[in-house]
């Protein structure tokens, strides 16, 4: 449901298009050519203009930061590609990318590069937006991030000269920021309505997040595809560090300048990330989109149409998860696909190709022409439950109750509280290390499991891990992993092997589909894909870590005292899950996870949990599916 505020914006935008079409010709005699308008059938903007004939340029935005330190403001390589018809009058909406991908790594399945002609102007550009939207009257524009592609600058890795780059490219459009040909001569986008929307995968999404966080007039709506909102978080995870060097990497990864061009602002960038310690600073804060100063999630007045993959783990879903929140908190305008792999892009998930691309037209119709399609009507989610299985639903996460299991001594995990304490020692174990068998006891965890279920059991949400514990020495890592002990053909999201094609749990096919119009030099049609799966006698289905010493503040560590019991509580990562009846629900406490805590070294501390006064608590989402949870083991 919209608020006064948002139905006003659509409201306004209904009527200045009615205005513009009821407008009086004139006499005869002073009739002008009418301006080219975009056709619009069945409540969708049509492929009326051609893609062949379009206008591509490049121009460099002016940007108010100087982010290699020269003395100049950076400028921003943007190229353009709008219908012929913007010459003759015609003023359209545009669909806008900011990426630093395109000349290092590439983008999308098939790692597509752009490139130009001799006169510097953009014949190729990635994925489909330009052949698709270009023709039903949208311009779309692609932005080099700051420090890559044909950007000045040095990349910052999510800083503020990443996020001035895109946004001073939304001003220029609206007429509030300059651009320059390369004659050096200033050109405006006369054929700009000024509405924009940002779309884009991984960093690209994250950059349309903080775009959208600083408040900027004109971006109308944002499409976040596997998008970070803070990069603390994806770098750690309490205190425990899934990256070191990180930030000076990436930027070295994305930049294609001669390394010494940008040497001082990685090294800045590395003394910044503080991987000595793992511990949350300025550095951080500056790239955390959630809170204030800007940019923040508090400030977005765009609409979201959030995607992501509850198993990606490049980008994990607390991502999206902690950013979605906010959002619904102030109501914003908002649309959400969950899938089941891993950092992919739903154009490329298998079977639902021409179902997105059709949803993201009437998302971009609805915001940025004002049209009445029905697409906020719908149900808000489209989720998936299994390879081949999808469902929708009114919000996400689904309405819950919470469900608190206890372990106790004889490896059982159920609602009734047990005395007794339990010890590992904090070992760098594979998660398939910590989760085997859990009958079997391990020196480096501590597995509980349920009875098995008699009815199915939907997870949706974040579960909290309470645990009472002491160690021998200040700190210890602490893992608790949630597992679905029971054999299933699952999504294979973990299997990568780039020689057959497959990542993420998909596989590249031979056979293509085409969406829009092609040229020679940039054609319309991508390979489609198929899903990737692997019968399993387990799957962990939430994951979670902590730092000890962090466990008051991620900023601030508080060594603990040896051999004194403290309570330590962490959020997992979400999921939404559905366990089968005949499965068990497994807890595993353990100490490094080699898997995901790759760059942390292990304490070798003796850590003993208080059984009695620990637990996990589960969001389940129906009464029976907590009654299976709660019963008693017969």
């Amino acid at each position: 449901m919209l608020t006064p505020r948002w139905r006003g914006v659509v409201i306004a935008a209904l009527a200045i298009a009615t205005s513009l079409a009821t407008l009086p010709a004139g006499p005869a005699a002073a009739r002008t050519p009418a301006a080219p308008s975009a056709g619009v059938a069945n409540g969708r903007t049509q492929p009326v203009f051609s893609y062949q004939d379009a206008v591509r340029e490049h121009i460099m935005v002016q940007t108010p930061v100087d982010s290699d330190g020269d003395g100049h403001k950076d400028r921003a390589g943007v190229d353009i590609i709008r219908p012929r018809e913007t010459e003759r009058g015609l003023k359209v909406p545009t669909i806008m990318m900011s990426s630093p991908y395109s000349d290092t790594v590439g983008r999308g399945f098939e790692a597509e590069k752009k490139s130009w002609d001799t006169q510097g102007n953009p014949v190729d550009f990635p994925l489909f937006y330009d052949n698709y939207f270009v023709p039903r009257g949208y311009a779309v524009v692609d932005v080099d991030s700051t420090g890559t592609g044909r950007s000045d600058g040095c990349p910052t890795v999510g800083g503020p000269s990443d996020v001035a780059a895109a946004k001073s490219a939304v001003d220029w459009l609206g007429g509030r920021a300059k651009a320059y040909r390369a004659d050096g001569s200033e050109v405006k986008a006369t054929w700009s309505t000024g509405k924009a929307g940002m779309i884009g995968h991984s960093f690209e999404g994250t950059l349309a997040n903080a775009v959208a966080g600083t408040g900027v007039e004109g971006l109308e709506t944002i499409v976040p595809i596997s998008a970070i909102s803070s990069w603390y978080d994806f770098a750690r995870h309490n205190g425990a560090k899934h990256w070191n060097g990180f930030g000076p990497w990436l930027a070295g990864e994305l930049d294609a300048d001669p390394d010494t061009k940008c040497q001082a602002v990685r090294d800045a960038l590395a003394a910044g990330e503080d991987d000595a310690t793992g511990n949350y600073n300025a550095y951080w804060h500056e790239r955390n989109y959630l809170a204030p100063p800007a940019p923040e999630a508090g400030k977005v007045r765009a609409s979201v149409f959030a995607v992501h993959d509850v198993n990606d783990y490049n980008v994990r879903i607390d991502q999206f998860a902690n950013w979605w929140a906010p959002l619904a908190q102030r109501d914003v305008p908002r649309k959400l696909w969950l899938g089941r792999y891993g950092h992919t892009d739903p154009f490329d998930w298998p079977g639902r190709r021409a179902q997105w691309v059709s949803t993201v037209h009437r998302w971009f119709d609805h915001w940025l022409y004002g049209l009445q399609n029905g697409i906020m009507d719908e149900p808000r989610v489209d989720l998936q439950t299994g390879p081949e299985n999808w469902t929708t639903q009114a919000d996400w996460p689904a309405h819950t109750s919470s469900v608190s299991l206890r372990p106790a001594s004889d490896g059982s995990l159920s609602p009734q509280a047990a005395q007794g304490t339990g010890s590992f020692t904090d070992l760098k174990l594979s998660e398939a290390e910590l989760s085997a068998d859990p009958s079997t006891a391990r020196p480096g965890r501590l597995a509980f499991v349920t009875p098995p279920l008699p009815h199915a059991v939907r997870l949706s949400g974040t579960p909290t891990v309470d645990l009472r514990v002491s160690l021998d020495k200040p700190t210890s890592n602490l893992t608790a992993l949630l597992v679905d002990y029971g054999e299933d053909e699952r999504i294979d999201w973990a299997r990568n092997d780039p020689q057959n094609g497959i990542h993420d749990g998909l596989r590249g096919l031979s056979e293509e589909s085409c969406h829009g119009e092609s040229t020679a030099q940039d054609d319309a049609c991508y390979r489609k894909t198929a899903s990737v799966t692997a019968t399993k006698p387990f799957e962990v289905i939430a994951r979670g870590w902590m730092d000890a010493q962090n466990r008051h503040s991620a900023g601030t560590p508080d060594p603990m005292t040896p051999g004194e019991y403290a309570r330590i509580t962490w959020r997992t990562l979400p999921n939404d899950y559905r366990l089968k009846p005949g499965h068990r629900l497994g807890l595993v406490i353990g100490g490094t996870d080699a898997d995901f805590l790759y760059f942390e070294d292990p304490t070798a501390a003796k850590v003993t949990v208080d059984l009695g006064a620990s637990r996990i608590t589960v969001p389940v989402t129906t009464a029976n599916g907590a009654n299976a949870l709660t019963a008693k083991r017969r």
